[in-house]
C-alpha cells in the first residue's frame, strides 16, 4: 500500500512550502490529500489558489502516514483553530510522522509535541521557540520533521520522500529534477 500524506492548507499558506513538497511526494508515487479548515478554495500568500480535496473535518487521521503543515502567514489561522494542533497531536500520539516548515512548528508547539526535541523553523519564530536550531535546513527527530522556510522547501520535500519511501527513492527523485 502506498504512503498517504495529509497536507493542511489555510488562506495565507506559503506556496513554495506547500507546492514543492507536494510535487516531490507525488513524483515518488505518494498520495497527497489537500485538506482545508473551512472551504475548498484556498489562497496562498502570493495569491496562488489551490483547490483542497477535502475539508479537515472529513479527513480521517488514521488513514494517513504523515501530516504536512506548510508555513506562511496562514499559520496564524492554523493556530487560532484548535483543530490543527489537535490533529498534529493525534498523528504524534499514534507514532505517525508530523512535518512542519517555516512558522508551522508553532502549531507543533501548541500541540505540545516539541518538548525535548530538536527542530528548526523560520527565524521569525525565535521569540516563541528560542530552543530551535535555526542553522539547520531540515531536522528529523524521530517522527517530527521540520525545516526553515521557502528556501529549504526542496530539501524538506526530499526528506519527506526519504522518510516515507527510503533514501534511494529520494535520490532518484532528486536526480530527475537535477537537484
Amino acid at each position: 500500500m502506498r504512503p498517504r500524506v495529509l497536507c493542511l492548507l489555510v488562506d495565507g499558506f506559503e506556496e513554495i512550502e506547500a507546492v514543492t513538497p507536494i510535487d516531490l511526494l507525488r513524483r515518488a508515487g505518494i498520495e497527497v490529500v489537500l485538506a482545508s479548515l473551512d472551504r475548498i478554495d484556498v489562497t496562498g500568500r502570493c495569491n496562488l489558489r489551490l483547490i483542497a480535496d477535502v475539508l479537515l473535518k472529513n479527513a480521517l487521521p488514521d488513514s494517513f502516514d504523515l501530516l504536512l503543515l506548510p508555513g506562511g502567514p496562514g499559520v496564524t489561522a492554523m493556530r487560532e483553530d484548535a483543530r490543527a494542533a489537535a490533529i498534529a497531536s493525534i498523528f504524534h500520539t499514534s507514532g505517525k510522522r508530523v512535518a512542519a516548515i517555516c512558522a508551522a512548528p508553532l502549531v507543533l508547539k501548541d500541540a505540545g509535541i516539541l518538548a525535548g526535541r530538536r527542530f528548526t523553523g523560520h527565524a521569525t519564530i525565535a521569540s516563541e521557540l528560542p530552543e530551535a536550531d535555526f542553522a539547520e535546513r531540515v531536522i528529523i527527530d524521530e517522527t517530527i520533521i521540520t525545516s526553515r522556510g521557502a528556501g529549504t522547501a526542496l530539501d524538506f520535500g526530499l526528506a519527506l520522500v526519504s522518510e516515507l519511501c527510503g533514501q534511494e527513492k529520494a535520490e532518484e527523485i532528486a536526480a530527475t529534477i537535477h537537484a
